[in-house]
């Protein structure tokens, strides 16, 4: 009879340490670490997508930088060569005109008026 009394009290015991639910602070400490890590989890997937936008918006402002730098370069590029045209048209004036001087020179002292026969004079 001690035995079978020795049984259900182990049995008991048994019953009454697996059925209790009380949770012991260890747990309650696991748990609360396991809702900390899934909030940086969440944390730190919000800045890596963030981060990916940023990168994203630095490429397309990089793109477009390049694009009006090219224009840019373009634009002074034909900004040059019409200043070197005007410049060597500049210079083909200034020889024509030259050239013009000369030969006026050259005709004033030809040109006489037939009124009074004297000789154009020319003043510069």
């Amino acid at each position: 009879m001690e035995d079978d009394q020795r049984e259900s009290e182990l049995d008991l015991s048994l019953s009454i340490s697996v059925g209790q639910s009380q949770s012991s602070p260890k747990t309650e400490e696991a748990e609360s670490n396991m809702r900390s890590m899934e909030v940086l989890k969440r944390q730190n997937a919000e800045q890596i997508r963030l981060a990916a936008v940023e990168k994203a918006y630095a490429e397309r402002v990089r793109e477009l930088t390049r694009r009006e730098l090219e224009l840019a370069e373009k634009e002074f590029s034909r900004a040059r060569m019409i200043w070197e045209q005007a410049r060597e048209d500049m210079e083909k004036v200034e020889r024509m005109k030259a050239a013009a001087s000369r030969k006026i020179g050259s005709a004033c002292i030809e040109i006489t008026c037939q009124a009074c026969r004297q000789r154009f004079q020319w003043s510069q």
